[in-house]
């Protein structure tokens, strides 16, 4: 009940914003920082130790950092991309080096997986800084399926969608 609410809220907001945009594309402004002007914040400062929903780059390594996330979709609905910013991942972390190399970024909750390979280190002064994925949604049932994560990530993570 709480995702109809929240996706019948998500699609007036693309209703409105794909009024006033000129290209096929239209950024909604989601990300899970409290700073920026966005609709993911953080709600509470409580920390979850099981997670239902959870992002990994090496499998078995939960990442602990919370990632700034933009959506864009299509005006059709079709498509859509997610774009993830992790600054300071633990995955860079020294004592998690020897669980294994990142392979992708894979998303998993009680439903399964969704996985990307289209994931970029970002280095400065040699050293790595940031983590940015991307996760392409090529119809409309990818992007509920995408949403449906979102949420628990955000209620295992104590995040919580506000209006901007």
């Amino acid at each position: 009940r709480l995702f109809k609410i929240i996706a019948n809220f998500i699609m007036k907001t693309f209703s409105f914003l794909f009024t006033l945009a000129a290209s096929s594309l239209v950024a909604s402004g989601f990300t899970v920082t409290p700073t920026s002007l966005t609709r993911w914040g953080v709600v509470s400062s409580t920390t979850t130790t099981e997670l239902d929903a959870t992002i990994q780059f090496v499998r078995g390594l939960d990442e602990k950092v919370v990632p700034d996330v933009k959506l864009t979709r299509a005006r059709d609905g079709s498509s859509g991309v997610a774009t993830f910013q992790f600054v300071n991942p633990n995955v860079f972390d020294a004592s998690t080096q020897s669980q294994g190399e990142i392979t992708g970024m894979f998303m998993i909750d009680e439903e399964g997986e969704l996985s990307t390979t289209d994931v970029n280190a970002r280095f400065a002064n040699g050293k790595p800084q940031a983590i940015e994925s991307t996760y392409v949604m090529t119809s409309p049932e990818a992007w509920d399926r995408f949403m449906r994560f979102m949420e628990r990530y955000g209620e295992a993570n104590g995040l919580g969608f506000t209006k901007a």
